[in-house]
C-alpha cells in the first residue's frame, strides 16, 4: 500500500514577531499535523516557502496530497481586493504566497487537498473568494468563533450539506466543532460550494465537486482526530484521495 507523500504549509516569522522566534527568520508548525498525517498512514512533508508559480509548480509535483494549515495571522485584505477595515495580525508574505499559489496550482491539477482554518480562507481567496475581516465588527452573532476553553473542546455546532464530501465523510448532517477564528469567508468563487455553515450563516466549510478531494474546514480536526473518529476521517480522506491520485500519475 502507497503511503501518500502529502506536503504541508508552515508558519514564518521574517524576524519581526516576537512571539514567533523574535529577529531570527524561522518556520513553525504544531506537531499535530503531522501527527495527524502519520497515524493515518500518509508521510508528511513541511513545505519551503518557494516564491513563483513555476518552482511551486515543481514543488506539487513530487506531493501526492497538500495541508494548507491554520495561522494565527491573517491574509492582508488587499489579496482579496478589499482596504483594510478592522484591526489584523498580517500573514507573512512568503506564506501568503506560498499558501495562495499552491492552492490554485493544486486546484488545476486536481491535487488532493484538505485546508483547516486559515488554510480554508487561502483556499478561497487564491481561486477569488473573499472574506469577513473581523467577525465580531461585522456580523451579529452570540456564537463564540473564537473562544478561549481548550482547543480540544468542541464550541458550537455545523450544519452539514446532504450529498457532500463532508456529509459522506461526517456520516450526519450536524456535529459540534472547535472553531478559533476571528475571519472567515464572505464569498466564494464560481467553483466552489458552501458545505456547511454554523448557526449563524458562518461559513464553515467549502468544497469543488469536479475537483477529485477539494474541502476546507473552518474548525481544527488535528485537535480532535484521537477522540472523535468523524475528525480522523477528515485526515483519512485526504490520504485515500491521495493514494488514487498516485496510482493514477504512475
Amino acid at each position: 500500500m502507497v503511503n501518500p507523500i502529502i506536503g504541508i504549509t508552515p508558519d514564518f516569522n521574517p524576524g519581526n514577531r516576537k512571539d514567533m522566534g523574535g529577529k531570527e527568520p524561522t518556520y513553525f508548525l504544531r506537531a499535530r499535523y503531522l501527527q495527524a498525517i502519520q497515524d493515518v498512514g500518509g508521510v508528511p512533508l513541511v513545505l519551503p516557502l518557494v516564491r513563483g508559480l513555476a518552482k511551486q509548480k515543481y514543488l506539487l509535483q513530487r506531493l501526492d496530497g497538500l495541508l494548507v494549515t491554520g495561522s494565527g495571522s491573517d491574509l492582508a485584505p488587499e489579496l482579496y481586493g478589499e482596504k483594510q477595515q478592522y484591526p489584523f495580525q498580517r500573514m507573512s508574505e512568503e506564506r501568503a504566497q506560498l499558501e495562495l499559489g499552491l492552492s490554485k496550482l493544486a486546484f488545476r491539477q486536481g491535487l488532493p487537498t484538505l485546508g483547516i482554518c486559515g488554510g480554508m480562507q487561502s483556499m478561497n481567496v487564491a481561486l477569488g473568494g473573499t472574506l469577513l475581516q473581523d467577525i465580531s465588527s461585522q456580523l451579529s452573532t452570540k456564537i463564540q468563533h473564537r473562544p478561549t476553553k481548550s482547543a480540544t473542546k468542541t464550541t458550537h455546532l455545523i450544519y452539514i450539506e446532504p450529498n457532500s464530501i463532508l456529509q459522506r465523510i461526517a456520516k450526519r448532517l450536524r456535529i459540534a466543532v472547535n472553531s478559533s477564528h476571528h475571519q472567515s469567508i464572505k464569498s466564494v468563487p464560481s467553483s466552489f460550494q458552501v458545505t456547511a455553515v454554523a448557526p449563524d450563516g458562518v461559513i464553515e466549510a467549502i468544497e469543488a465537486s469536479h475537483h477529485p478531494f477539494w474541502l476546507g474546514v473552518q474548525w481544527h480536526p488535528e485537535f480532535l482526530y484521537r477522540q472523535d473518529a468523524i475528525q480522523k476521517r477528515l485526515f483519512t480522506s485526504l490520504i485515500q484521495a491521495a493514494r488514487q491520485f498516485a496510482a493514477r500519475r504512475t
